[in-house]
């Protein structure tokens, strides 16, 4: 199979190519302790699984638009990850989303056709390829175990963002999706930093909802999520500080102008 077009390629991706037993019969996959390719991302998809351990590290936002997906906020401006260095690699304690320890792997319809998903990876990564060392991806010309996790992983992953789209869809059944805002004031600027462009409950919908309407979102389960969600907005300041400790702070507008940044949805 050719590979798939630039465009049409998911954050992180720069090449996809489906895993052949022909093909790629003496690949190995190998463990590799950076990720250059999120240095410069602030914004990663998140899927409901992950919403309680995340709101312990980051923000929890959905991007800005009518498709709407949860994103962890990894650095306030577009281009800054204040959770890893310049090389990759992790500064402290972090959480790291399903969605980049999932790369350089995907499931991927092969067909316009056809629902089938198959194993695709990312043929530029330095984690595959065909070396003397690491895991072998087959063994006597069928998946090997190393595979058959990978696969299992990326399955649990797409029912993960299924979920993750029905809690979205029922959000905006509820109307409970609002245009957010968070406004920092800092000592080196007369004016406070506001940051726009993404989406946040909005917590007087949520608390004028009916009785019929909380009972159900407690009964599946979309409570605690929302709540999470709320708590980990508190981190936005956190985030702030990070990126000016960093030298990679917002630059300082003059007093008549206000200092709009508005991170961007991934």
């Amino acid at each position: 199979m050719a590979s798939a077009p630039a465009n049409t390629l998911p954050i992180f991706y720069n090449d996809l190519l489906p895993l052949s037993s022909v093909d790629h019969l003496d690949y190995r996959t190998r463990q590799i302790d950076s990720a250059p390719f999120l240095t410069t991302q602030h914004a990663v998809p998140l899927t409901i699984d992950e919403f309680v351990p995340a709101q312990r590290f980051a923000p929890i936002i959905f991007s800005a638009g009518a498709d709407s997906v949860p994103l962890l906020l990894m650095g306030l401006n577009e281009g800054v990850n204040v959770f890893v260095d310049d090389e990759g690699k992790l500064r402290g304690p972090a959480y790291v989303p399903a969605y980049v320890r999932r790369y350089p792997w995907m499931l991927a319809k092969l067909r316009p056709d056809s629902d089938d998903l198959s194993l695709c990876f990312d043929p530029t990564s330095p984690a595959i390829g065909a070396f003397d060392e690491g895991q072998s991806l087959f063994e006597d010309g069928k998946p090997s175990e190393q595979t058959q996790g990978v696969m299992k992983f990326c399955e649990d992953f797409e029912q993960a963002a299924a979920r993750t789209g029905q809690f979205v869809r029922d959000l905006q059944e509820l109307d409970l999706l609002m245009d957010g805002e968070v406004a920092i004031q800092t000592p080196v600027a007369d004016q406070p930093f506001v940051y726009r462009g993404f989406r946040m409950i909005n917590e007087e919908k949520l608390r004028d909802l009916r009785g019929d309407q909380l009972r159900k979102i407690n009964q599946n389960g979309m409570l605690p999520l929302i709540h999470a969600h709320l708590f980990s907005l508190q981190l936005m300041r956190e985030i702030f500080e990070a990126q000016v400790s960093q030298g990679k702070g917002p630059i300082a507008m003059p007093a008549t102008a206000e200092p709009t940044q508005e991170p961007v949805g991934a």
